[in-house]
């Protein structure tokens, strides 16, 4: 498993990390998980699930996940949950880190 800060405009931004592990990559905000994107053993994209309580957390949050994600704002975010590209779920393991 391997953590990184996320870096956007060449800059490593604070609290917000991207975290490796095999086939499965997640988006880390603060102390919570937001983000969590399966691969297949090919890397190609398999799943993308969201935290059902985090995945709008905040507009930071929202802000980062959308660049984790490449989605351009919330209405496209939500629109994917709706059609069920992204699956919401507890990521957590229903620990509250407010």
């Amino acid at each position: 498993m391997k953590v990184y800060n996320m870096i956007v405009n060449q800059r490593a931004v604070p609290n917000q990390f991207i975290i490796h592990d095999n086939e499965v990559e997640y988006f880390q905000s603060y102390r919570s998980i937001i983000a969590k994107k399966v691969y297949t053993v090919n890397d190609n994209l398999h799943k993308i699930f969201l935290d059902e309580y985090y995945w709008d957390y905040s507009k930071t949050t929202g802000k980062y996940r959308n660049i984790f994600l490449g989605d351009s704002g919330i209405a496209e975010t939500r629109k994917k949950i709706k059609d069920g590209t992204y699956i919401l779920t507890d990521l957590n393991n229903g620990e509250s880190y407010e």
